[in-house]
């Protein structure tokens, strides 16, 4: 007796929907993409010398997540931030490119 998976497979028949390639989506909009790209476009406007609080309570996700996926995408782009965090808040600023340690020579 055939399963229904080998009749399948005899006939061309898929258990699933095909569809054309050029109609499958490209690229990955992952689940903390806005909150990323909304820090980056505020990094952006930044005065020097000032750092954004995001409030831990307007995360939809732990800070660590979003920390997470705030140091992947900047490492991404070659974008040097810093971020500290307290009990209530994450906050993120633009960093200095590190300096050549003179002392070293």
């Amino acid at each position: 007796m055939e399963t229904s998976s080998r009749k399948a497979q005899k006939t061309g028949l898929t258990h699933f929907k095909a569809l054309l390639q050029s109609n499958v989506p490209q690229g990955r909009n992952g689940k903390h993409k806005g909150i990323v790209t909304t820090i980056l476009g505020d990094l952006d406007n930044l005065k020097k010398g000032s750092a954004l609080r995001i409030p831990l309570a307007e995360l939809a996700e732990s800070k660590a997540k979003v920390r997470s996926a705030l140091n992947r995408a900047t490492r991404k782009i070659g974008r040097n931030v810093a971020t500290a965090s307290d009990a209530d808040a994450l906050y993120v600023w633009n960093a200095r490119e590190a300096e050549p340690d003179v002392a070293k020579r």
